[in-house]
């Protein structure tokens, strides 16, 4: 993903340098990114740390390490902000903390192996989701470690899969929404796993009229969430994105606030999660 966000200064051109200052603004002298409460967030941090990444800018690296280096080992957080620890000191760039740091979020990423070979987000589950997968993929490649046993977790993602052809986060989800099905798809390429057919056509019913990608096929609006993630699956399918290009530019666009993107037409509050999502979309659509 990182690598195609860093495509996106292209047809950003002015608004590029917005970005940067956005991003940098939002790591502050904390180091941490500020999450909608207003408080520093080690989720938010690491999609600012991306954008910046992608941007090449380089972050107040002594802030952030400050910041990081407060968590220690990672023990106390949960799954999800302990990936987002790991995927903070990757995009530093400088190694992580020790060799123990490493042993232990991998081994606290099996531990959240579900008994049908996915991964929950807690210990003891029986059955894994994809948001669950699409973290451990993350955590482990950032690592450096391969997933154990890849074909047991592509088996548990198939258990995911809904009647109307798309994926849900869940067993208990009677339908499938777009991030889901774009997140199955992107985790069974990069296992080498076969795709089903007809999961590109199931993303491509979602696309709006006026542009963007509906989360769902009953969503009143697009989002910049479902549009990024369904070009980043569509690409990896080998699907062209010409035909949608200029809609999805156009849908982008009126995202943008002046000086960092919102999430949907009915969003207010710009934030360093929506301006990665949309560097991956823009990286996508610039070539």
């Amino acid at each position: 993903m990182l690598q195609v966000a860093r495509l996106a200064s292209r047809p950003l051109a002015e608004a590029a340098p917005r970005l940067v200052e956005f991003l940098t603004r939002e790591l502050g002298s904390e180091g941490g990114a500020r999450n909608r409460g207003g408080r520093t967030d080690l989720y938010y941090t690491a999609f600012a740390l991306d954008g910046l990444c992608a941007l090449r800018s380089e972050p107040p690296r002594a802030a952030v390490e400050r910041y990081l280096a407060g968590f220690g080992d990672g023990d106390g957080l949960d799954l999800v902000h302990q990936a987002c620890l790991v995927r903070c000191w990757a995009a530093l760039g400088a190694g992580f903390p020790s060799t123990a740091f490493v042993a232990q979020r991998a081994a606290a990423m099996e531990a959240v192996r579900s008994a049908d070979g996915g991964y929950g987000l807690e210990p003891g589950q029986a059955d894994g989701s994809l948001y669950g997968a699409f973290l451990a993929l993350g955590l482990l490649g950032d690592l450096g470690r391969p997933i154990p046993a890849p074909e047991r977790l592509a088996a548990s993602i198939a258990r995911l899969r809904t009647a109307d052809g798309g994926y849900a986060n869940a067993l208990d989800l009677p339908l499938g929404t777009t991030p889901s099905t774009a997140a199955a798809a992107s985790v069974l390429g990069e296992l080498g796993q076969r795709v089903p057919d007809g999961v590109a056509a199931w993303l491509l019913a979602r696309l709006h009229p006026s542009g963007g990608f509906l989360a769902t096929p009953d969503a009143p609006i697009p989002d910049l969430l479902s549009t990024a993630t369904a070009l980043h699956a569509l690409a990896l399918l080998g699907e062209p994105l010409d035909p949608l290009r200029e809609r999805c530019l156009d849908f982008v666009d009126t995202l943008w606030t002046g000086r960092a993107f919102v999430g949907t037409w009915d969003d207010e509050e710009c934030d360093s999660e929506y301006v990665f999502y949309a560097l991956l979309a823009l990286g996508h659509l610039a070539t």
